[in-house]
Protein backbone atom coordinates (compact mmCIF):
# COMPACT_ATOMS: atom_id res chain seq x y z
CA UNK A 1 0.00 0.00 0.00
CA UNK A 2 2.86 2.30 0.84
CA UNK A 3 4.44 1.69 -2.57
CA UNK A 4 1.18 2.60 -4.33
CA UNK A 5 0.97 5.85 -2.36
CA UNK A 6 4.53 6.66 -3.34
CA UNK A 7 3.66 6.06 -6.99
CA UNK A 8 0.58 8.30 -6.86
CA UNK A 9 2.15 10.90 -4.56
CA UNK A 10 5.90 11.00 -5.28
CA UNK A 11 6.23 13.71 -2.63
CA UNK A 12 5.83 11.00 0.04
CA UNK A 13 8.86 9.20 -1.33
CA UNK A 14 10.80 12.47 -1.32
CA UNK A 15 9.81 13.24 2.28
CA UNK A 16 10.84 9.78 3.46
CA UNK A 17 14.49 10.67 2.87
CA UNK A 18 14.28 14.46 3.08
CA UNK A 19 17.01 16.22 5.05
CA UNK A 20 18.09 19.66 6.18
CA UNK A 21 20.54 20.08 3.28
CA UNK A 22 17.85 19.34 0.69
CA UNK A 23 15.39 21.67 2.42
CA UNK A 24 17.89 24.54 2.46
CA UNK A 25 18.78 24.05 -1.21
CA UNK A 26 15.14 23.73 -2.29
CA UNK A 27 14.06 26.80 -0.31
CA UNK A 28 16.86 28.94 -1.72
CA UNK A 29 15.98 27.90 -5.26
CA UNK A 30 12.26 28.53 -4.67
CA UNK A 31 12.93 32.11 -3.55
CA UNK A 32 14.87 32.82 -6.74
CA UNK A 33 12.19 31.21 -8.93
CA UNK A 34 9.32 32.99 -7.17
CA UNK A 35 10.99 36.39 -7.63
CA UNK A 36 11.17 35.64 -11.35
CA UNK A 37 7.72 34.03 -11.57
CA UNK A 38 5.75 36.92 -10.03
CA UNK A 39 6.49 39.53 -12.72
CA UNK A 40 6.67 36.86 -15.43
CA UNK A 41 3.19 35.58 -14.56
CA UNK A 42 1.79 39.10 -14.80
CA UNK A 43 3.52 39.52 -18.16
CA UNK A 44 2.13 36.24 -19.52
CA UNK A 45 -1.39 37.25 -18.46
CA UNK A 46 -0.88 40.49 -20.37
CA UNK A 47 0.28 38.50 -23.42
CA UNK A 48 -2.96 36.48 -23.34
CA UNK A 49 -5.07 39.58 -22.80
CA UNK A 50 -6.14 38.41 -19.34
CA UNK A 51 -6.29 40.16 -15.95
CA UNK A 52 -2.95 39.56 -14.25
CA UNK A 53 -4.47 37.57 -11.39
CA UNK A 54 -5.01 34.70 -13.86
CA UNK A 55 -1.27 34.53 -14.43
CA UNK A 56 -0.42 34.67 -10.73
CA UNK A 57 -2.99 32.05 -9.72
CA UNK A 58 -2.10 29.78 -12.63
CA UNK A 59 1.56 29.94 -11.65
CA UNK A 60 0.84 29.29 -7.95
CA UNK A 61 -1.54 26.35 -8.51
CA UNK A 62 0.72 24.74 -11.12
CA UNK A 63 3.83 24.99 -8.93
CA UNK A 64 2.03 23.58 -5.89
CA UNK A 65 0.65 20.67 -7.91
CA UNK A 66 3.93 19.80 -9.63
CA UNK A 67 5.67 19.86 -6.25
CA UNK A 68 3.32 17.17 -4.97
CA UNK A 69 2.69 15.01 -8.05
CA UNK A 70 5.90 15.55 -10.05
CA UNK A 71 9.06 13.54 -9.52
CA UNK A 72 11.64 15.97 -10.83
CA UNK A 73 12.92 19.42 -9.98
CA UNK A 74 13.85 19.87 -13.66
CA UNK A 75 10.31 20.88 -14.67
CA UNK A 76 8.77 23.97 -13.06
CA UNK A 77 5.22 24.54 -14.23
CA UNK A 78 3.34 27.75 -14.87
CA UNK A 79 2.10 30.02 -17.67
CA UNK A 80 4.46 30.29 -20.65
CA UNK A 81 4.88 32.52 -23.67
CA UNK A 82 3.67 29.91 -26.13
CA UNK A 83 0.49 28.93 -24.28
CA UNK A 84 -0.27 32.60 -23.55
CA UNK A 85 -0.01 33.58 -27.21
CA UNK A 86 -2.11 30.59 -28.25
CA UNK A 87 -4.81 31.76 -25.83
CA UNK A 88 -4.70 35.27 -27.25
CA UNK A 89 -4.95 33.85 -30.77
CA UNK A 90 -8.02 31.85 -29.75
CA UNK A 91 -9.75 34.88 -28.26
CA UNK A 92 -8.81 37.10 -31.19
CA UNK A 93 -9.98 34.64 -33.85
CA UNK A 94 -13.30 34.32 -31.99
CA UNK A 95 -13.74 38.10 -31.95
CA UNK A 96 -13.52 38.27 -28.16
CA UNK A 97 -10.66 40.79 -27.81
CA UNK A 98 -11.57 44.37 -26.89
CA UNK A 99 -10.07 47.48 -28.46
CA UNK A 100 -7.72 47.77 -25.49
CA UNK A 101 -6.17 44.43 -26.48
CA UNK A 102 -7.64 42.67 -23.44
CA UNK A 103 -9.94 39.66 -23.56
CA UNK A 104 -13.64 40.36 -23.07
CA UNK A 105 -15.99 38.84 -20.52
CA UNK A 106 -17.04 36.03 -22.88
CA UNK A 107 -13.37 35.05 -23.31
CA UNK A 108 -13.02 34.80 -19.53
CA UNK A 109 -15.93 32.35 -19.52
CA UNK A 110 -14.25 30.28 -22.25
CA UNK A 111 -10.93 30.07 -20.43
CA UNK A 112 -11.87 27.52 -17.72
CA UNK A 113 -13.22 25.14 -20.38
CA UNK A 114 -10.07 25.44 -22.48
CA UNK A 115 -7.87 24.65 -19.49
CA UNK A 116 -10.20 21.88 -18.28
CA UNK A 117 -10.28 20.03 -21.60
CA UNK A 118 -6.52 20.49 -21.96
CA UNK A 119 -6.08 18.74 -18.61
CA UNK A 120 -8.30 15.86 -19.74
CA UNK A 121 -6.23 15.35 -22.90
CA UNK A 122 -3.04 15.34 -20.84
CA UNK A 123 -4.38 12.98 -18.18
CA UNK A 124 -5.64 10.65 -20.91
CA UNK A 125 -2.21 10.64 -22.57
CA UNK A 126 -0.64 9.78 -19.22
CA UNK A 127 -3.10 7.01 -18.36
CA UNK A 128 -2.81 5.43 -21.82
CA UNK A 129 0.97 5.88 -21.66
CA UNK A 130 1.13 7.53 -25.08
CA UNK A 131 3.19 10.57 -24.11
CA UNK A 132 5.98 9.15 -26.26
CA UNK A 133 3.97 10.08 -29.35
CA UNK A 134 5.24 13.66 -29.14
CA UNK A 135 8.48 12.39 -30.71
CA UNK A 136 6.53 12.24 -33.97
CA UNK A 137 6.16 16.03 -33.85
CA UNK A 138 9.07 17.56 -35.72
CA UNK A 139 11.24 20.13 -33.95
CA UNK A 140 10.95 22.11 -37.17
CA UNK A 141 7.22 22.62 -36.54
CA UNK A 142 7.81 23.69 -32.95
CA UNK A 143 10.61 26.08 -33.91
CA UNK A 144 8.39 27.72 -36.55
CA UNK A 145 5.43 27.86 -34.16
CA UNK A 146 7.46 29.45 -31.35
CA UNK A 147 9.00 31.94 -33.78
CA UNK A 148 5.55 32.99 -35.02
CA UNK A 149 4.36 33.26 -31.41
CA UNK A 150 7.31 35.50 -30.56
CA UNK A 151 6.53 37.88 -33.43
CA UNK A 152 2.89 38.03 -32.36
CA UNK A 153 3.92 38.83 -28.76
CA UNK A 154 6.18 41.66 -29.92
CA UNK A 155 3.58 43.10 -32.28
CA UNK A 156 0.77 42.93 -29.74
CA UNK A 157 2.78 44.70 -27.03
CA UNK A 158 4.14 47.41 -29.30
CA UNK A 159 0.98 49.50 -28.90
CA UNK A 160 1.54 49.68 -25.14
CA UNK A 161 5.22 50.56 -25.62
CA UNK A 162 4.25 53.39 -27.97
CA UNK A 163 1.23 54.43 -25.89
CA UNK A 164 -1.16 54.03 -28.82
CA UNK A 165 -4.90 54.21 -28.21
CA UNK A 166 -7.21 51.82 -30.09
CA UNK A 167 -9.53 53.46 -32.58
CA UNK A 168 -12.28 52.25 -34.88
CA UNK A 169 -14.28 49.05 -34.76
CA UNK A 170 -11.65 46.77 -36.34
CA UNK A 171 -9.72 44.67 -33.81
CA UNK A 172 -6.58 43.08 -35.33
CA UNK A 173 -5.79 39.49 -34.36
CA UNK A 174 -2.98 38.21 -36.62
CA UNK A 175 0.60 39.46 -36.72
CA UNK A 176 0.14 41.06 -40.13
CA UNK A 177 -3.03 42.88 -39.04
CA UNK A 178 -1.50 44.12 -35.76
CA UNK A 179 1.69 45.21 -37.50
CA UNK A 180 -0.27 47.09 -40.17
CA UNK A 181 -2.45 48.91 -37.62
CA UNK A 182 0.60 49.83 -35.52
CA UNK A 183 2.47 51.28 -38.51
CA UNK A 184 -0.50 53.43 -39.55
CA UNK A 185 -0.87 54.72 -35.95
CA UNK A 186 2.76 55.75 -35.38
CA UNK A 187 1.78 59.43 -35.64
CA UNK A 188 -0.15 59.08 -32.37
CA UNK A 189 2.83 57.80 -30.36
CA UNK A 190 2.88 59.00 -26.73
CA UNK A 191 6.22 60.57 -25.79
CA UNK A 192 5.94 59.69 -22.05
CA UNK A 193 5.10 56.03 -22.83
CA UNK A 194 7.94 55.70 -25.36
CA UNK A 195 10.40 57.44 -23.01
CA UNK A 196 9.55 55.12 -20.11
CA UNK A 197 9.79 52.10 -22.42
CA UNK A 198 13.28 53.13 -23.51
CA UNK A 199 14.35 53.68 -19.89
CA UNK A 200 12.98 50.25 -18.92
CA UNK A 201 14.79 48.61 -21.83
CA UNK A 202 18.08 50.30 -20.90
CA UNK A 203 17.78 49.28 -17.23
CA UNK A 204 16.87 45.68 -18.07
CA UNK A 205 19.69 45.25 -20.60
CA UNK A 206 22.19 46.77 -18.16
CA UNK A 207 21.08 44.43 -15.38
CA UNK A 208 21.19 41.42 -17.70
CA UNK A 209 24.73 42.29 -18.68
CA UNK A 210 26.02 43.01 -15.18
CA UNK A 211 24.05 40.73 -12.81
CA UNK A 212 22.23 38.01 -14.73
CA UNK A 213 21.60 35.94 -11.59
CA UNK A 214 19.36 38.63 -10.04
CA UNK A 215 15.55 38.86 -10.55
CA UNK A 216 16.08 41.53 -13.19
CA UNK A 217 12.48 41.60 -14.41
CA UNK A 218 11.25 42.53 -10.92
CA UNK A 219 14.06 45.06 -10.39
CA UNK A 220 13.37 46.68 -13.77
CA UNK A 221 9.66 47.03 -12.94
CA UNK A 222 10.51 48.63 -9.60
CA UNK A 223 12.83 51.18 -11.19
CA UNK A 224 10.31 51.87 -13.98
CA UNK A 225 7.60 52.49 -11.37
CA UNK A 226 9.83 55.10 -9.69
CA UNK A 227 10.31 56.83 -13.04
CA UNK A 228 6.54 56.66 -13.49
CA UNK A 229 6.08 58.69 -10.29
CA UNK A 230 8.59 61.21 -11.63
CA UNK A 231 6.73 61.47 -14.93
CA UNK A 232 3.42 62.02 -13.12
CA UNK A 233 4.94 64.78 -11.04
CA UNK A 234 5.83 66.50 -14.33
CA UNK A 235 2.25 66.13 -15.54
CA UNK A 236 2.99 63.36 -18.05
CA UNK A 237 0.22 60.82 -18.52
CA UNK A 238 0.87 57.06 -18.44
CA UNK A 239 -1.30 53.93 -18.47
CA UNK A 240 -1.07 51.65 -15.44
CA UNK A 241 -2.15 48.10 -14.68
CA UNK A 242 -5.53 47.67 -13.04
CA UNK A 243 -5.56 46.57 -9.42
CA UNK A 244 -7.50 43.49 -8.36
CA UNK A 245 -8.99 42.12 -5.17
CA UNK A 246 -6.81 39.25 -3.95
CA UNK A 247 -8.56 36.73 -1.72
CA UNK A 248 -8.74 33.00 -1.14
CA UNK A 249 -12.24 32.61 -2.64
CA UNK A 250 -10.79 31.08 -5.77
CA UNK A 251 -12.96 28.08 -6.61
CA UNK A 252 -15.36 28.52 -9.53
CA UNK A 253 -17.28 26.24 -11.89
CA UNK A 254 -17.04 26.63 -15.70
CA UNK A 255 -20.06 28.16 -17.44
CA UNK A 256 -22.02 25.57 -19.47
CA UNK A 257 -23.49 28.17 -21.83
CA UNK A 258 -20.01 29.29 -22.88
CA UNK A 259 -19.11 25.70 -23.77
CA UNK A 260 -22.20 25.43 -25.93
CA UNK A 261 -21.58 28.72 -27.74
CA UNK A 262 -17.88 28.18 -28.45
CA UNK A 263 -17.49 24.41 -28.40
CA UNK A 264 -15.44 24.11 -31.59
CA UNK A 265 -12.96 26.85 -30.67
CA UNK A 266 -12.63 25.47 -27.14
CA UNK A 267 -12.04 21.92 -28.35
CA UNK A 268 -9.35 22.71 -30.89
CA UNK A 269 -7.61 25.24 -28.67
CA UNK A 270 -7.54 22.86 -25.70
CA UNK A 271 -6.05 20.10 -27.86
CA UNK A 272 -3.41 22.49 -29.21
CA UNK A 273 -2.54 23.66 -25.69
CA UNK A 274 -2.31 20.06 -24.43
CA UNK A 275 0.01 19.19 -27.28
CA UNK A 276 2.11 22.28 -26.63
CA UNK A 277 2.29 21.50 -22.89
CA UNK A 278 3.59 18.02 -23.71
CA UNK A 279 6.19 19.34 -26.12
CA UNK A 280 7.35 22.16 -23.87
CA UNK A 281 7.28 20.34 -20.56
CA UNK A 282 8.88 17.07 -21.61
CA UNK A 283 11.51 18.60 -23.89
CA UNK A 284 12.57 21.00 -21.11
CA UNK A 285 12.61 18.15 -18.59
CA UNK A 286 14.70 15.91 -20.85
CA UNK A 287 17.17 18.69 -21.63
CA UNK A 288 17.74 19.73 -18.01
CA UNK A 289 17.71 16.20 -16.62
CA UNK A 290 20.37 15.24 -19.15
CA UNK A 291 22.50 18.06 -17.80
CA UNK A 292 22.09 16.86 -14.20
CA UNK A 293 22.45 13.17 -15.08
CA UNK A 294 18.86 12.33 -14.04
CA UNK A 295 16.04 10.64 -15.95
CA UNK A 296 12.40 11.67 -16.14
CA UNK A 297 9.29 9.54 -16.36
CA UNK A 298 7.41 11.11 -19.29
CA UNK A 299 4.02 9.64 -18.39
CA UNK A 300 4.33 10.65 -14.73
CA UNK A 301 5.29 14.21 -15.62
CA UNK A 302 2.45 14.33 -18.15
CA UNK A 303 0.10 13.32 -15.32
CA UNK A 304 1.54 16.12 -13.19
CA UNK A 305 1.04 18.70 -15.95
CA UNK A 306 -2.50 17.45 -16.57
CA UNK A 307 -3.45 17.61 -12.90
CA UNK A 308 -1.93 21.09 -12.61
CA UNK A 309 -4.16 22.29 -15.45
CA UNK A 310 -7.15 20.62 -13.83
CA UNK A 311 -6.50 22.71 -10.74
CA UNK A 312 -6.05 25.86 -12.81
CA UNK A 313 -9.40 25.33 -14.53
CA UNK A 314 -11.24 25.54 -11.21
CA UNK A 315 -8.97 28.15 -9.59
CA UNK A 316 -9.08 31.02 -12.09
CA UNK A 317 -5.72 30.11 -13.55
CA UNK A 318 -4.11 30.12 -17.00
CA UNK A 319 -2.88 26.94 -18.71
CA UNK A 320 0.26 25.51 -17.11
CA UNK A 321 3.22 24.17 -19.02
CA UNK A 322 6.91 23.68 -18.41
CA UNK A 323 8.65 27.04 -18.20
CA UNK A 324 12.18 27.02 -19.63
CA UNK A 325 13.36 30.10 -17.74
CA UNK A 326 11.95 29.04 -14.36
CA UNK A 327 12.99 25.40 -14.78
CA UNK A 328 16.53 26.42 -15.70
CA UNK A 329 16.70 28.86 -12.78
CA UNK A 330 15.42 26.18 -10.39
CA UNK A 331 18.16 23.75 -11.48
CA UNK A 332 20.89 26.40 -11.59
CA UNK A 333 19.89 27.65 -8.13
CA UNK A 334 20.71 24.25 -6.66
CA UNK A 335 17.28 22.67 -6.15
CA UNK A 336 17.51 19.05 -5.03
CA UNK A 337 13.93 17.74 -5.15
CA UNK A 338 10.49 18.49 -6.56
CA UNK A 339 9.57 20.13 -3.24
CA UNK A 340 11.35 23.25 -4.51
CA UNK A 341 8.37 23.69 -6.84
CA UNK A 342 5.97 23.32 -3.90
CA UNK A 343 7.77 26.06 -1.96
CA UNK A 344 7.73 28.24 -5.09
CA UNK A 345 3.95 27.83 -5.30
CA UNK A 346 3.52 28.92 -1.68
CA UNK A 347 5.64 32.03 -2.25
CA UNK A 348 3.75 32.96 -5.42
CA UNK A 349 0.41 32.49 -3.64
CA UNK A 350 1.65 34.75 -0.84
CA UNK A 351 2.70 37.28 -3.46
CA UNK A 352 -0.75 37.13 -5.06
CA UNK A 353 -2.36 37.94 -1.71
CA UNK A 354 -0.10 40.97 -1.22
CA UNK A 355 0.15 42.61 -4.66
CA UNK A 356 -3.56 43.22 -5.40
CA UNK A 357 -3.39 47.00 -4.99
CA UNK A 358 0.33 47.35 -5.63
CA UNK A 359 0.07 46.31 -9.29
CA UNK A 360 -1.70 49.59 -10.03
CA UNK A 361 1.70 51.23 -9.49
CA UNK A 362 3.23 49.34 -12.45
CA UNK A 363 3.25 51.37 -15.71
CA UNK A 364 1.85 49.41 -18.63
CA UNK A 365 4.58 50.55 -21.09
CA UNK A 366 7.28 49.21 -18.74
CA UNK A 367 5.67 45.79 -18.38
CA UNK A 368 5.00 45.65 -22.14
CA UNK A 369 8.69 46.39 -22.81
CA UNK A 370 9.75 43.46 -20.63
CA UNK A 371 7.18 41.23 -22.33
CA UNK A 372 8.79 42.13 -25.67
CA UNK A 373 12.20 41.09 -24.33
CA UNK A 374 10.69 37.81 -23.15
CA UNK A 375 9.13 37.30 -26.57
CA UNK A 376 12.35 38.13 -28.39
CA UNK A 377 14.18 35.51 -26.31
CA UNK A 378 12.03 32.87 -28.02
CA UNK A 379 13.56 33.63 -31.42
CA UNK A 380 16.54 31.27 -31.68
CA UNK A 381 18.63 32.17 -34.71
CA UNK A 382 20.77 29.05 -34.50
CA UNK A 383 17.77 26.73 -34.44
CA UNK A 384 16.06 28.62 -37.26
CA UNK A 385 19.20 28.27 -39.40
CA UNK A 386 19.33 24.53 -38.69
CA UNK A 387 15.69 23.73 -39.40
CA UNK A 388 15.48 25.94 -42.49
CA UNK A 389 18.65 24.59 -44.14
CA UNK A 390 19.06 20.99 -42.99
CA UNK A 391 16.75 19.49 -45.63
CA UNK A 392 14.29 20.72 -48.21
CA UNK A 393 11.41 19.08 -46.32
CA UNK A 394 12.38 20.95 -43.15
CA UNK A 395 12.62 24.24 -45.04
CA UNK A 396 9.13 23.77 -46.54
CA UNK A 397 7.62 22.72 -43.21
CA UNK A 398 9.21 25.64 -41.38
CA UNK A 399 8.07 28.17 -43.98
CA UNK A 400 4.46 26.93 -44.14
CA UNK A 401 4.09 26.74 -40.34
CA UNK A 402 5.60 30.18 -39.85
CA UNK A 403 3.47 31.84 -42.54
CA UNK A 404 0.24 30.26 -41.29
CA UNK A 405 1.10 31.36 -37.75
CA UNK A 406 1.76 34.93 -38.85
CA UNK A 407 -1.07 35.32 -41.37
CA UNK A 408 -3.91 33.14 -40.03
CA UNK A 409 -3.64 31.87 -36.43
CA UNK A 410 -1.31 29.97 -34.15
CA UNK A 411 -3.71 27.11 -33.34
CA UNK A 412 -4.15 26.46 -37.07
CA UNK A 413 -0.40 26.74 -37.65
CA UNK A 414 0.55 23.92 -35.31
CA UNK A 415 -1.86 21.50 -36.97
CA UNK A 416 -0.91 22.57 -40.49
CA UNK A 417 2.76 22.22 -39.55
CA UNK A 418 2.34 18.72 -38.15
CA UNK A 419 0.34 17.61 -41.19
CA UNK A 420 2.90 19.10 -43.58
CA UNK A 421 5.89 17.45 -41.88
CA UNK A 422 4.19 14.06 -41.80
CA UNK A 423 3.12 14.28 -45.45
CA UNK A 424 6.58 15.30 -46.65
CA UNK A 425 8.28 12.60 -44.60
CA UNK A 426 5.68 9.86 -45.05
CA UNK A 427 8.02 7.73 -47.19
CA UNK A 428 10.61 7.83 -44.44
CA UNK A 429 8.32 6.77 -41.61
CA UNK A 430 9.31 3.49 -40.02
CA UNK A 431 9.06 1.87 -36.61
CA UNK A 432 12.24 2.95 -34.81
CA UNK A 433 14.26 0.00 -33.57
CA UNK A 434 17.71 -0.02 -32.01
CA UNK A 435 19.73 -3.22 -31.73
CA UNK A 436 23.04 -3.10 -29.90
CA UNK A 437 25.55 -5.75 -30.87
CA UNK A 438 29.04 -6.75 -29.86
CA UNK A 439 31.48 -9.63 -30.13
CA UNK A 440 30.77 -12.58 -27.82
CA UNK A 441 33.32 -15.01 -26.40
CA UNK A 442 33.17 -17.11 -29.58
CA UNK A 443 34.17 -14.07 -31.63
CA UNK A 444 30.74 -13.81 -33.24
CA UNK A 445 28.74 -10.61 -33.60
CA UNK A 446 25.61 -11.02 -31.46
CA UNK A 447 23.01 -8.92 -29.69
CA UNK A 448 24.00 -7.66 -26.26
CA UNK A 449 21.30 -7.92 -23.61
CA UNK A 450 20.49 -4.82 -21.55
CA UNK A 451 21.68 -6.54 -18.39
CA UNK A 452 24.97 -7.73 -19.85
CA UNK A 453 28.12 -6.08 -18.58
CA UNK A 454 30.14 -4.55 -21.36
CA UNK A 455 33.93 -4.83 -21.57
CA UNK A 456 35.75 -1.70 -20.45
CA UNK A 457 36.23 0.35 -23.63
CA UNK A 458 38.52 3.25 -24.37
CA UNK A 459 37.44 3.56 -28.00
CA UNK A 460 33.98 2.53 -29.19
CA UNK A 461 32.80 2.25 -32.79
CA UNK A 462 29.07 2.64 -33.35
CA UNK A 463 27.42 1.59 -36.62
CA UNK A 464 24.46 3.88 -37.27
CA UNK A 465 22.20 2.19 -39.79
CA UNK A 466 18.75 2.94 -41.14
CA UNK A 467 16.40 5.91 -41.30
CA UNK A 468 17.52 8.63 -38.88
CA UNK A 469 14.68 11.17 -39.03
CA UNK A 470 12.86 13.10 -36.32
CA UNK A 471 10.84 10.17 -34.95
CA UNK A 472 14.01 8.10 -34.45
CA UNK A 473 16.25 10.96 -33.28
CA UNK A 474 15.22 10.66 -29.63
CA UNK A 475 15.95 6.92 -29.53
CA UNK A 476 19.23 7.48 -31.38
CA UNK A 477 20.20 10.07 -28.77
CA UNK A 478 19.31 7.85 -25.80
CA UNK A 479 21.08 4.78 -27.17
CA UNK A 480 24.29 6.57 -28.11
CA UNK A 481 24.24 8.41 -24.83
CA UNK A 482 23.96 5.09 -22.97
CA UNK A 483 27.15 3.98 -24.72
CA UNK A 484 28.76 7.31 -23.86
CA UNK A 485 27.84 7.05 -20.17
CA UNK A 486 30.75 4.65 -19.63
CA UNK A 487 33.25 6.69 -17.59
CA UNK A 488 36.20 4.93 -19.29
CA UNK A 489 35.14 5.94 -22.78
CA UNK A 490 37.52 8.45 -24.34
CA UNK A 491 36.71 8.26 -28.05
CA UNK A 492 33.39 7.45 -29.72
CA UNK A 493 33.49 6.75 -33.47
CA UNK A 494 30.16 7.07 -35.31
CA UNK A 495 30.02 5.25 -38.68
CA UNK A 496 27.37 7.05 -40.73
CA UNK A 497 27.60 5.23 -44.07
CA UNK A 498 24.19 3.58 -43.65
CA UNK A 499 22.49 6.44 -41.77
CA UNK A 500 19.82 7.84 -44.08
CA UNK A 501 17.45 10.80 -44.15
CA UNK A 502 19.03 13.02 -41.52
CA UNK A 503 16.87 16.04 -40.79
CA UNK A 504 16.96 19.06 -38.47
CA UNK A 505 15.75 17.08 -35.44
CA UNK A 506 18.42 14.40 -35.80
CA UNK A 507 21.07 17.06 -36.38
CA UNK A 508 19.97 18.86 -33.20
CA UNK A 509 20.11 15.52 -31.34
CA UNK A 510 23.64 14.99 -32.68
CA UNK A 511 24.63 18.47 -31.47
CA UNK A 512 23.25 17.70 -28.01
CA UNK A 513 25.26 14.47 -27.98
CA UNK A 514 28.41 16.34 -28.94
CA UNK A 515 27.87 18.84 -26.10
CA UNK A 516 27.10 16.09 -23.59
CA UNK A 517 30.12 13.93 -24.48
CA UNK A 518 32.40 16.96 -24.58
CA UNK A 519 31.52 17.63 -20.94
CA UNK A 520 32.54 14.03 -20.17
CA UNK A 521 35.92 14.60 -21.87
CA UNK A 522 34.97 12.18 -24.65
CA UNK A 523 35.94 12.89 -28.29
CA UNK A 524 33.46 12.14 -31.08
CA UNK A 525 34.69 11.14 -34.54
CA UNK A 526 32.48 10.86 -37.62
CA UNK A 527 33.62 8.43 -40.30
CA UNK A 528 32.17 6.99 -43.52
CA UNK A 529 30.28 10.25 -43.92
CA UNK A 530 28.51 10.33 -47.30
CA UNK A 531 28.34 13.52 -49.39
CA UNK A 532 24.65 14.12 -48.69
CA UNK A 533 25.16 13.78 -44.93
CA UNK A 534 28.24 15.98 -45.12
CA UNK A 535 26.21 18.64 -46.93
CA UNK A 536 23.47 18.57 -44.26
CA UNK A 537 26.02 18.86 -41.46
CA UNK A 538 27.73 21.71 -43.29
CA UNK A 539 24.54 23.65 -44.11
CA UNK A 540 23.23 23.32 -40.56
CA UNK A 541 26.50 24.60 -39.09
CA UNK A 542 27.58 21.45 -37.25
CA UNK A 543 30.87 21.13 -39.12
CA UNK A 544 31.94 24.62 -38.09
CA UNK A 545 31.57 23.61 -34.44
CA UNK A 546 33.60 20.38 -34.81
CA UNK A 547 37.31 19.79 -35.25
CA UNK A 548 37.73 18.96 -38.95
CA UNK A 549 40.41 16.43 -37.96
CA UNK A 550 37.60 14.38 -36.40
CA UNK A 551 35.55 14.02 -39.62
CA UNK A 552 36.39 11.38 -42.22
CA UNK A 553 34.33 11.35 -45.47
CA UNK A 554 33.50 8.07 -47.17
CA UNK A 555 35.66 7.04 -50.13
CA UNK A 556 34.04 4.97 -52.88
CA UNK A 557 37.43 3.84 -54.21
CA UNK A 558 38.68 2.74 -50.79
CA UNK A 559 35.68 1.97 -48.51
CA UNK A 560 37.79 0.99 -45.49
CA UNK A 561 40.07 4.03 -45.57
CA UNK A 562 37.70 6.29 -43.65
CA UNK A 563 37.32 3.90 -40.69
CA UNK A 564 41.05 3.13 -40.67
CA UNK A 565 41.89 6.83 -40.48
CA UNK A 566 39.28 7.31 -37.74
CA UNK A 567 40.82 4.53 -35.62
CA UNK A 568 44.27 6.03 -36.20
CA UNK A 569 42.97 9.41 -35.04
CA UNK A 570 41.32 7.76 -32.02
CA UNK A 571 44.63 6.25 -30.94
CA UNK A 572 46.25 9.67 -31.21
CA UNK A 573 43.56 11.13 -28.95
CA UNK A 574 44.17 8.54 -26.24
CA UNK A 575 47.82 9.57 -26.22
CA UNK A 576 49.19 6.35 -27.64
CA UNK A 577 47.74 4.18 -24.88
CA UNK A 578 46.81 0.63 -25.79
CA UNK A 579 43.17 1.27 -26.54
CA UNK A 580 40.51 -1.38 -26.30
CA UNK A 581 38.03 -1.18 -29.17
CA UNK A 582 34.40 -2.27 -28.86
CA UNK A 583 31.98 -2.30 -31.79
CA UNK A 584 28.26 -1.59 -31.36
CA UNK A 585 25.81 -1.95 -34.23
CA UNK A 586 22.83 0.40 -34.12
CA UNK A 587 19.90 -0.23 -36.47
CA UNK A 588 17.58 2.76 -36.67
CA UNK A 589 14.24 2.83 -38.42
CA UNK A 590 14.06 -0.75 -39.62
CA UNK A 591 10.94 -1.55 -41.60
CA UNK A 592 8.83 -4.51 -40.60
Amino acid sequence: MQIKNFRFLPVLSTLSSYGKESFTSDLKASVNVALLALPQSMAYALVAGLPIKYGLLGSAVASLTSGILGRTHCITLGPTNATSVLLFGTFASSGLVLKSGMAGSEALLMLPWIVFLSSLFLLLASILRISYMIQFISRTVITAYITAAAFLIIANQSKHVLGLESSGEFIPSTFLEIFSVTITSLGNTSLPALSLSLITAFVFLLLQRRIRTFPNVAISLLIASLFGFLFQSKGWTLSYLSSFESNLSLFSLPNLLSLENHFESILWSSFAIALLCLLEGLSIGKSLSARTGDRIDADRETFSIGFANLGCSFMSGMPASGSLTRSSLNVNSGAKTSLSNFYTGILILAGYLMVGDLVSLIPLPALATLVIFIGASLIKGRQITTVSKATRADAITFSITLLVGLLISLQVAIFIGVATSLLLLLKKVAEPELVEQGYNQAGELAEISKDAKRPVPEVSIVHVEGVLFFAAADLFYEQIRRVGDDENLRVLVLKLLHAHHLDATSVLALEELLDYLKEKNCHVLLCEVRKDVLRILKDSGVLTRMNRKNIFPHSLTNPTLSTANAIKRAKELVSGMEAKVTIYSETVGSKK
